[in-house]
């Protein structure tokens, strides 16, 4: 859907940063809608990853240190927590990376590296779903193509359910599905 038609509303809704006003939401058979603020907050660590248009990255982390924190609410231990952060940066092509900083200068990471870290932390916590809100809108073409392959391999290896934004396209065309936003009405 083009800007403004409510794409970012719909992932906030379906991954549970929104309430809806009316109705409900049913992701794989849970009425998300009727959970409690702190249910909701368990259900989204369990089984949503997130993946933004401009990474949202923590600029004074490192690679590891922006995937690993989501972790970091977690009891697994340290050591489980590096093996797992080793296995998300190697599964995107980053364990060359692991000490370079999203923004520093001369710039460390290059931003589809820094989109590869943002699809890494997603991936952390192995969540049912990936949330992707216009994951190439800051890319080249190049990259963007780089990223899309990976979401592809999440989902054709890995079996992740990813729902994606975008008003672009080359990267619907990726899809299995598409289904088009227009002023925020769902239409095949």
């Amino acid at each position: 859907g083009p800007s403004g038609s409510g794409k970012s509303t719909l992932l906030n809704l379906v991954a549970g940063i929104d309430k809806p006003s009316s109705g409900r939401i049913l992701v794989a058979g849970v009425d998300i809608a009727k959970l409690s603020e702190g249910e909701l907050a368990h259900w989204r660590a369990a089984h949503v990853g997130f993946i933004f248009q401009f990474y949202n990255l923590m600029p004074v982390l490192s690679a590891f240190g922006n995937v690993e924190l989501p972790l970091l609410l977690t009891a697994l231990s340290r050591r489980e927590r590096r093996e797992r952060v080793e296995t998300a940066l190697a599964l995107v092509g980053l364990s060359d990376r692991v000490d370079h900083y999203p923004n520093h200068f001369p710039a460390q990471l290059s931003g589809g590296q820094q989109q590869r870290v943002a699809i890494a932390r997603a991936l952390i916590s192995d969540p049912t779903l990936i949330v992707a809100d216009e994951p190439t809108g800051d890319l080249d073409r190049v990259t963007a193509g780089e990223i899309l392959g990976l979401l592809e391999r999440l989902n054709d290896e890995l079996g992740k359910t990813i729902l994606m934004v975008t008003h672009d396209p080359k990267a619907a065309e990726r899809a299995h599905r598409v289904v088009h936003l227009e002023k925020g009405v769902l239409a095949d």
